[in-house]
């Protein structure tokens, strides 16, 4: 393990492509006073990707703050990792990936955009984040799959889906009667053998980002606008 770098990891990459990535101590979502336990064990570098939004308390700010006047560095991306650090980038917390970026220019708001439901134990997402659901829409526009109408009609269709719910199946079928059949069609089937995994994107370029850190590299960042369809 790379001594002293502790990752709060849950659903947004599984353990094993991380751990081939960064060789760190993984912990699950952070909850609140993680952050603080973390540096109270010797934890110099803090990944911060995943953490818990309705379940429990969610971490901090005071505590981020904390440890970073104690000089730990504190690195977030993907998901609550993402929001924290858009909100405390100017005092010390370093955001890595496009939805750190989407949230700190206010293209992104709600902390439901990256809310999703998974499997306690495995971490498996039996839900669609909604910034996923985004990336994907984009990507189908991009392609020629749908068209500018039916990619709104599907983007306030799963923004109408409570985050438990959001599936492409259910936006869907959730979309119908506001969109082309056909064109719901396709993106169904574009969305089963194409669908963009932002969150776990993010979280990679993160754990690249810490493992440069780790090896005394000062990393370029990189990050790259999140567009509404």
């Amino acid at each position: 393990m790379t001594h002293g770098v502790v990752v709060f990891l849950g659903p947004s990459c599984d353990h094993a492509t991380a751990q081939k990535v960064l060789d760190a101590e993984y912990r699950p979502p952070a909850k609140r006073g993680d952050i603080t336990r973390a540096a109270g064990d010797g934890a110099r570098i803090i990944g911060l990707i995943d953490g818990v939004f309705f379940q429990d308390c969610a971490v901090a700010h005071r505590e981020v703050l904390a440890v970073l006047r104690a000089g730990v560095r504190v690195v977030g991306a993907s998901s609550m990792g993402a929001l924290r650090a858009a909100e405390l980038d100017s005092l010390g917390m370093e955001g890595v990936g496009e939805i750190y970026r989407a949230y700190r220019e206010g293209r992104l708001v709600a902390d439901d955009e990256v809310a999703l439901l998974f499997d306690p134990e495995t971490y498996v997402p039996l839900s669609e984040p909604l910034v996923n659901i985004r990336a994907t829409l984009q990507e189908a526009l991009a392609s020629g799959v749908i068209g500018p109408d039916a990619a709104r009609a599907l983007l306030e269709a799963a923004r109408g889906l409570y985050f438990p719910d959001r599936t492409y199946d259910a936006i869907v079928e959730a979309a119908e009667g506001k969109a082309d059949p056909e064109d719901l069609a396709r993106f169904l089937a574009f969305a089963g053998e194409h669908a963009v995994d932002q969150k776990r994107e993010d979280a990679l370029l993160a754990l690249r980002y810490i493992r440069d850190l780790a090896h005394g590299v000062e990393p370029a960042g990189s990050t790259i606008p999140l567009e509404s369809p």
